[in-house]
């Protein structure tokens, strides 16, 4: 059974930073392009950093460059997600998303992908 489970959310202020993991089982990560999404209330959901899985090319959002760094780890079979100088804005639920092939044109675009998690919340607030 294909399976994508992510950790790490929380609370936190403003500035701070919070490290997301996405866990897969049923199949090898490294294999698979990954992708971290977030959904805000009243908003649709955004592509926030990929990974390929050709090269371990790497894509941001505008809005967390120099903030956000995704990163494998073969040996657990994670992707994680750093986050740090949050702002109120990061606020969502965050996903994490997998698919065997990807270009990397295409990274950011949620209907490439085929595997979801459930979401972790994420809130940033004073």
């Amino acid at each position: 059974q294909v399976q994508l489970v992510e950790s790490g959310g929380g609370l936190v202020q403003p500035g701070g930073s919070l490290r997301l993991s996405c866990a897969a089982s049923g199949f090898t990560l490294d294999y698979y392009a990954i992708g971290w999404f977030r959904q805000a209330p009243g908003k649709e959901r955004e592509g926030v950093s990929c990974i390929s899985s050709s090269d371990g090319s790497t894509y941001y959002a505008d809005s967390v460059k120099g903030r956000f760094t995704i990163s494998r780890d073969n040996a657990k079979n994670t992707v994680s997600l750093q986050m740090n100088s949050l702002k109120p804005e990061d606020t969502g639920v965050y996903y994490c998303a997998a698919d065997r092939s990807i270009i990397f044109s295409e990274l950011s675009n949620a209907n490439q992908y085929d595997y979801w998690g459930m979401g972790t919340q994420v809130t940033v607030s004073s």
